[in-house]
This record gives structure tokens, C-alpha cells and sequence, in this order.
């Protein structure tokens, strides 16, 4: 199978699933954009551009999941501040559970798949 960017083989599961992983980071605590793209690195996720990262807050602020805030900057410009609701909170419990869902079931797939072409 051919990947579109072999610097980051995971970068289209993450592009599939972004709105699950800023919403588990949020969970941890309120952060701006760029700590978000940090803590997602930090956890093995690779890299996150803006360009995909802030319409997925969008879309996440107009169903109600995060709420923001702006934040005078330290010498500089001030930043959007995103932290999850409780509506973003519940619905993170319940996409979790369907993760691990699809998660096993993918695993099991997988390993499948290794017996076959062994």
C-alpha cells in the first residue's frame, strides 16, 4: 500500500480521528492551539498543522463541545484558550467506549491478517 507521507506513516488515521484526540487532550486541561499540536506530539500522534487542527475546534465550538476564551499574551498577541464542557465531556465518555469498540475489533482483524499472510 502506497502512504502519502512516509515522515509520518499514522497521518491519515489521525486526520480520521483529531477530533477524538483533542478532545481526550482537553480533557486533561484547557489549552490554545499550539499546546494542543504539543500534547498530541507528546503522545506519538505526530504532527498536527493548523490548518486541520483549528476547523476541527471550530466544528467542536459550534456543537457545543468546547467553549473558548481569549488570553492576553505574555509580550506578544493573545491566544484562543479551548477547554472541553460537559456536553464535550459525555460525549468523549460515550466515543471512547466506541473506540475501544472498533479498536478490538480492528486488532482482531489485524491479527487475522498477519496468520494469513504468514
Amino acid at each position: 500500500m502506497a502512504r502519502t507521507d512516509s515522515s509520518d506513516p499514522s497521518a491519515l488515521w489521525l486526520r480520521g480521528t483529531l477530533q477524538l484526540s483533542v478532545a481526550a487532550v482537553l480533557a486533561e486541561g484547557d489549552r490554545h492551539g499550539y499546546a494542543l499540536v504539543q500534547r498530541l506530539a507528546e503522545h506519538g500522534l505526530g504532527t498536527v498543522r493548523g490548518g486541520a487542527l483549528y476547523p476541527v475546534l471550530g466544528r467542536m465550538e459550534t456543537d457545543g463541545l468546547v467553549a473558548s476564551r481569549w488570553e492576553p499574551g505574555e509580550g506578544g498577541p493573545g491566544r484562543k484558550v479551548y477547554r472541553l464542557t460537559e456536553a464535550g465531556r459525555a460525549g468523549l465518555r460515550d466515543e471512547i467506549a466506541h473506540w475501544q469498540e472498533f479498536s478490538a475489533a480492528m486488532d482482531r482483524l489485524m491479527s487475522h491478517t498477519q496468520q494469513e499472510l504468514r
